[in-house]
This record gives C-alpha cells, structure tokens and sequence, in this order.
C-alpha cells in the first residue's frame, strides 16, 4: 500500500481537479490541498462531498500570484503538486485568448518556479519522492487524419489559443526537468466527461438544452471525433502516474472510446428518450441542429494508452455507453448544481465566434 501523502491539486474546484479531490479523500488516505481562483469554472459545491474531511483543505487563490503559491507550499509541504488549473475551454480561446496566456503559461511558469525552489531545498529522502505533475490534453498534437493514434512521441501542432498555450505549458515543465532537474510527469488526457462537468462543454450543454426543448447546436456535419474518457477513469489514471510513474516521463491517458460529435449528441438524445421522455412523446433528436462549424476545429483525436496500461498496469472500468448513462442520471438528479451555474454569467451561450483578438 502506497504511504501517504500530501497532494496539493491547482484549480482544483474545476471539473476534473475536483473529481481527483474527491477519488484521493474517498479511495485514499493521501491528504489533499486544493488551490483555486474560483473564476467561472471552479465551483466549491463540486468539492463539498469531501469538504467536511480533516484531510482536505481548500484555498482560495491564483496561480499567478508568486507569493501566495510560494507561502502555500512551505505551509503545506506537499509531496506531490497535481497541476490542473488552467483555461480549457477552446471557443473561450477564440474570443479572449489573453487569459490563456496568463494561466496557463504564466502560470505553469510561477508554479514551476516555486516548486522547483521548494524541492531544492528539500532532504534528500524527501527530494527523491517529489513530483511535479502536469495535467495537459491531447489537443497539443492537433488533429489526425481517419487513423493513427496521438503517442508520447506525437509532434506537437496547436490549432487554437487553448491548444498553443497548452503546448507551450508542456514544454515550459519538460524544459524545466532537463534545465533543473525538477521530477515531472506529464498526462496528456482524450476528451473528459461526467458528473460535475461545467455545462459550457459538449455533454453538459447537450444534456440540459434537451431538458429545457431548446435546439442542440452541433458544428459543421458533427464528423469531428473524439476519443472520450469518464473523468473518474481520468483521475485513477492520474494516481497511477504519481505514485508510479517515471519522474521526466509523459503519459498518454485516453478511453479508446471514438465518437463523432454527432454520435454524442445522438445519444444523449437517445437515453433522454427513454428514462425522460419529451412531454409530447416526440424524440430529442428532433431537436438537434446545425450551425456553422468553430474556426480551426481538429478533425480528430484518438489516443493510444497502451504506455500507461502495460507498464503502470492502468485500464479504464467505464466504457462510452455505461459512462454516458451514469452521467445523465447525475444531471437529471442533480438540477440545482447547474441551474446555480446557469443563474450567473454563463447561460448556454455560442462561445467562440470568429473575431479579432
């Protein structure tokens, strides 16, 4: 059994910093620190199930912000840092690309700095279990064509402001492994989705339009695919990688589960027909629609985790169809954590129409 452990997890309100928040204090016994801006997209209610544990401490602050991260980390003396706070949202890319910036670059830059002088002066018992791990996306790598699977050797080809700020976070901490010797670890993870997902993003956003019988908009032809991964099959994933994993390795984690977006959304549809069917007895699918196709949308993405499968011995437990009906049962059973969402500033919205930045 792995000893424990202090783990301090940026943006970890967000969807999947809170989901690896609650795996730690429920399936663990790793202490677990979590740092948050609370911006739009962290909410302290998907936190609040392990909220009342005396290994869990939440603090509210801003990667960017040196003195903070530095005085949080002599405070805490983390074990291990789980770096998932940045912007993700890539049509949120398109119409600000300067908050990017900042956080993922700028802020990846301010944490790794920080953690680099903590490690350094640390004993060397406690150095040699360190680790720095950096949470990225398969985004970094483009798109590919009809086949082919991204890998830890993919060359990287950002299309968008997300995807280029993500790129240059990953390298920012490779550079900072061989320049410092700082342990990291990279995951560079598929499509995510499940319980607690910010309702901007595909799924959510599907679901809920449904519910309320408005038009589901879906890009272009919806021919564009993603490999898609149940969160909680991501954050087992991600204890795997810190607890075992090589300290200057990367690891690609995906659910070998293809759709195109059309598929998605055709789904949803489908299982709303049967457990929540429309009042009129009509199906959702009547209601999906097509708009104009989001500036430089990747064709495809599709892992190949068969690094972090054969040598950390980690498979995912959901499949698309099991993990898909668990997450609408949430969002059907918890309506009041995304009308909360939708009652402040996003309220469904078509995010990242072409402008100038």
């Amino acid at each position: 059994m792995t000893a424990s452990k202090t783990i301090l997890i940026t943006g970890g309100a967000g969807f999947i910093g809170s989901a690896l928040a609650r795996h730690l204090i429920e399936e663990s016994g790793h202490r677990v620190v979590v740092l948050d801006a609370l911006t739009y997209a962290g909410n302290l209610s998907s936190l609040a199930p392990v909220s009342g544990s005396d290994r869990f401490r939440f603090v509210r602050g801003d990667i960017c912000d040196r003195a903070l991260v530095e005085s949080l980390i002599a405070d805490v003396r983390p074990d291990i840092i789980a770096h998932l706070a940045a912007e993700s949202h890539v049509d949120r890319s398109i119409d600000g690309p300067a908050a990017f910036i900042e956080t993922n670059i700028v802020g990846t830059f301010t944490m790794l700095s920080a953690a680099t002088d903590y490690w350094r002066a640390l004993p060397e018992a406690d150095k040699a279990g360190f680790r720095f791990h950096h949470i990225s996306t398969d985004e970094v790598f483009g798109a590919l064509g009809d086949e082919g699977f991204f890998t830890e050797t993919s060359p990287y080809d950002p299309r968008s402001p997300y995807s280029a700020s993500k790129a240059g976070s990953d390298h920012l901490v490779s550079a900072w492994h061989h320049t410092y010797g700082l342990p990291t670890l990279v995951t560079n993870c598929s499509n995510n989705y499940g319980p607690y997902h910010f309702p901007e993003k595909l799924i959510p956003l599907m679901i809920i339009k449904c519910l309320a019988g408005e038009p589901l908009p879906v890009y272009g032809r919806g021919d564009n695919i993603r490999d898609w991964l149940f969160v909680d099959d991501h954050v087992r994933a991600l204890r795997t990688v810190f607890e075992k994993g090589v300290a200057g390795q990367s690891y690609m984690v995906g659910g070998n589960n293809e759709r195109t977006n059309l598929q998605v959304v055709e789904v949803i549809c489908d299982t709303l027909d049967g457990i929540e069917p429309r009042a009129d007895g009509r199906s959702y699918r009547e209601q999906i629609s097509f708009v104009a196709d989001r500036p430089g949308h990747d064709f495809r993405y599709a892992i190949d985790a068969s690094k972090l499968q054969s040598e950390l011995g980690w498979a995912p437990r959901e499949n698309f169809e099991s993990g898909m009906a668990r997450t609408i049962r949430w969002y059907l059973d918890n309506r009041d954590w995304w009308r909360d969402i939708l009652s402040g500033r996003y309220r469904g919205e078509r995010l990242g129409i072409a402008k100038s930045a």
